[in-house]
């Protein structure tokens, strides 16, 4: 999992990986494209604002979860992890977990997003499973959420290819959600 103290999930063609500040610039361009921006606009930022995520939230709280892991117990931590292509370490995209406050407990969600050039070949699907499979299992995790704009059907596919069980449509910030779970149990039945 760890390669030189950087924690790494491999992913087959993919791995995921800890954000570092040398990822900054690859995470402002991939959040401010249209395609990404339009479904996740929370992620667009100018590159100084980058910047000062990385360094005052992001990278310490991967540090967090991850000392955290080492009890199995993440508890409210969160991880973002860069999407990477093995055979030529590109940056991506990203597939992250943490707490979602519009949901009810169990409140731990996937998030993940591919630089448009990448979308349509699989790799959030790739992705999304690695995080999963890891948090079930080397965490005390027991239910993922995950939630897509009610129009976004690129990331439906991606959550009911992860196994996801839908279970209900929300509304967020005026926004039309459709809410998935995925449970431990049900995770282990197919792997």
């Amino acid at each position: 999992m760890e390669t030189d103290n950087v924690f790494r999930i491999d992913c087959g063609d993919l791995y995921l990986q800890e954000f570092r500040m040398e990822d900054a610039e690859s995470i402002h361009r991939i959040s401010n494209q249209p395609e990404i921006s339009q479904f996740l606009p929370d992620w667009k930022s100018t590159k100084e604002q980058r910047v000062e995520w990385m360094t005052q939230y992001e990278i310490p709280e991967n540090q967090a979860f991850l000392q955290a892991a080492k009890t199995a117990n993440i508890e409210g931590q969160f991880l973002k992890l860069g999407v990477f292509i093995k055979e030529t370490d590109e940056f991506i995209g990203w597939c992250c977990t943490g707490m979602k406050d519009e949901l009810p407990p169990p409140n731990r969600e996937i998030v993940y997003a591919i630089s448009s050039q990448y979308q349509q070949r699989g790799y959030a699907t790739k992705a999304a499973s690695g995080l999963i499979d890891y948090l079930f299992m080397h965490t005390n995790v027991e239910n993922i959420n995950a939630i897509a704009l009610t129009h976004n059907r690129s990331s439906n596919k991606v959550i009911q290819k992860c196994g996801f069980t839908y279970l209900r449509q929300l509304a967020i910030e005026n926004e039309r959600y459709l809410h998935y779970m995925l449970s431990k149990s049900n995770w282990k039945k197919k792997h």
